[in-house]
């Protein structure tokens, strides 16, 4: 299995705080590489696995996540997770913006987004 990188998911009030964060980690030189209103990516441009991200609501999902971990292949990832008896706290499904992702309970309580980018 390999990961490809792990985000910490930051939960904001409004898409006002989200500005309010872009601005603030553009200053340590991060950028906005991605923005659907609800959720916002920011990543370092010399280093695009060095990522924030920023929701302000789950539009897909029960929860918002505690943490982001891309793998390469999440349906792989999924099986084994779920064989595990690990708590899936959403279905594996597709989303819109590109991305096939499951939540899954850890043994801490943290909610993690497992996601892998369709090509």
């Amino acid at each position: 299995m390999t990961v490809r990188r792990i985000v910490p998911d930051f939960q904001t009030d409004s898409e006002e705080s989200m500005a309010q964060s872009r601005d603030f980690y553009g200053r340590l030189g991060l950028e906005e590489v991605m923005n659907l209103g609800w959720v916002m990516t920011l990543a370092s441009p010399s280093n695009p696995t060095a990522q924030l991200i920023f929701i302000t609501e789950e539009r897909t999902a029960p929860v918002v996540p505690d943490l982001s971990v891309e793998v390469e292949d999440v349906d792989a990832v999924y099986a084994e997770v779920l064989a595990s008896g690990a708590e899936i706290v959403r279905d594996l499904r597709d989303e819109e913006w590109g991305v096939r992702r499951f939540f899954v309970r850890d043994p801490n309580g943290r909610v993690v987004n497992v996601l892998t980018h369709r090509g």
